[in-house]
C-alpha cells in the first residue's frame, strides 16, 4: 500500500539542513590559545575579586567592576569558543541549548573576523591587591605577592653574605632607607638595583631576573629559552623560600609530588605536566597564574625540539 505524502506547508516544511563552515585549522589554533590566555585572565581577575571580598573597606565600586572586568571575559572566551567550533568545521547547532542561543545568533553575534580583531588588539589584566590598601600593605600582605618573594630573595642574599644595608646604600648611590623599603617589599627596585646587590652579595642575577620580572610585570624576552627560564624562575621561588630540604617541599605539597618530580621541575630533563608544576608553584607559596603562562612556553619549546643538553 502506497503512502501519499504530506502537504508542505509552512509549518511543516522541512527545515534546511544546517551548514557548518569549512574548516581554518589556523584560525582553530589561533582560538585555542586565545582560550588559555582568557581562562588564565579569568583566573587573575577572580584572585584579585577574592582579594577585595575578604576586605570590608573595598568600595562596591571595585568590587563592581572586578565583577564587571569577569563578565567580558567570560563573554570573550565565548565568542572564542563559537569561533573555533566554526574552524574546526563543526556545526554552531552542538553550541545552542548550552548557549541558550539559536544557530542564526551565535553566527550573528560572534564574527570570525571581528573576534580575530578583538584578540589581536586585547589588553590582559595584572594581579591586583586591594584597592585600599597602602603599598607596603600590598607588598607585606603575603608572600603570594611577587614583589614579596622578590624582596625575600633579596633580603636572603643580604643576609648569606654579612652585608649591610649602608654597604649596599653606597653601591647603588641611595639612602639607606631606600634600601630597607626595597628588602621590606615596601617598593620595587630597579633591575638595575637588583643587580647590584646581587653581584655585591655574590648571587648570580640571573637567578633573580625571573622573580624581578614577575613583580615588575615584565613579559619575558623572546631570546630566553623557555624551558630555561621556567626552571631558572622556580629555583627562585625555591631560593626566596629559604631553600628548603627536599621533603619540606614534598610535605608542604601533601606528598602529591616525588622527588624525581621535584627534580626535573628544577633542573630537568624535560618539562613536567603541569599539574606538577602547579604544586610545586603552591608549596613554594607563589602564584599558579605566573608559573602557567611559563609552563606553557616552555612546554610548547620542548614539543618543538630541544634547545639545551638537559631537554
Amino acid at each position: 500500500m502506497s503512502t501519499r505524502s504530506r502537504p508542505q506547508t509552512a509549518d511543516n516544511a522541512p527545515h534546511p539542513a544546517r551548514s557548518t563552515t569549512a574548516a581554518d585549522p589556523a584560525r582553530a589554533r589561533r582560538c585555542t590559545e586565545a582560550l588559555r590566555d582568557i581562562a588564565e585572565d579569568c583566573t587573575v581577575v577572580s584572585e584579585s575579586l577574592l582579594l577585595n571580598a575578604y576586605s570590608a573597606a573595598t568600595p562596591n565600586t571595585d568590587l563592581l567592576q572586578l565583577l564587571v572586568d569577569l563578565r567580558d571575559l567570560v563573554d570573550e572566551a565565548i565568542g572564542v569558543v563559537v569561533v573555533r567550533q566554526r574552524a574546526q568545521g563543526e556545526s554552531l547547532a552542538d553550541l545552542e541549548p548550552i548557549a541558550k542561543r539559536t544557530e542564526d545568533r551565535l553566527r550573528k553575534k560572534y564574527n570570525p573576523t571581528v573576534v580575530d580583531r578583538a584578540l589581536a588588539t586585547r589588553r590582559r589584566p595584572s594581579p591586583a591587591t586591594p584597592a585600599h590598601s597602602t603599598d607596603a600593605a600590598a607588598g607585606a600582605s603575603t608572600l603570594r605577592n611577587p614583589r614579596q618573594r622578590l624582596a625575600s630573595a633579596l633580603t636572603r642574599a643580604k643576609q648569606a653574605s654579612g652585608r649591610r644595608q649602608r654597604e649596599l646604600a653606597q653601591k647603588m648611590n641611595v639612602h639607606e632607607s631606600y634600601v630597607s623599603r626595597m628588602l621590606s617589599g615596601e617598593r620595587l627596585p630597579s633591575w638595575k638595583h637588583v643587580r647590584i646587590i646581587c653581584e655585591a652579595c655574590g648571587v648570580d642575577p640571573e637567578l633573580m631576573k625571573p622573580l624581578w620580572e614577575a613583580a615588575a610585570g615584565v613579559q619575558p624576552s623572546d631570546a630566553e629559552d623557555p624551558v630555561t627560564y621556567l626552571r631558572t624562575y622556580l629555583q627562585g621561588l625555591h631560593y626566596a623560600f629559604a631553600s628548603p630540604e627536599p621533603k619540606i617541599i614534598l610535605t608542604a605539597a601533601q606528598n602529591a609530588l616525588g622527588i624525581d618530580d621535584l627534580d626535573r621541575a628544577l633542573y630537568g630533563p624535560g618539562v613536567p605536566d603541569w599539574p606538577v608544576i602547579e604544586r610545586l608553584t603552591v608549596a613554594l607559596q607563589s602564584l599558579t597564574t605566573i608559573t602557567r603562562p611559563l609552563w606553557r612556553r616552555a612546554q610548547s619549546a620542548a614539543e618543538n625540539g630541544p634547545t639545551d643538553a638537559n631537554h
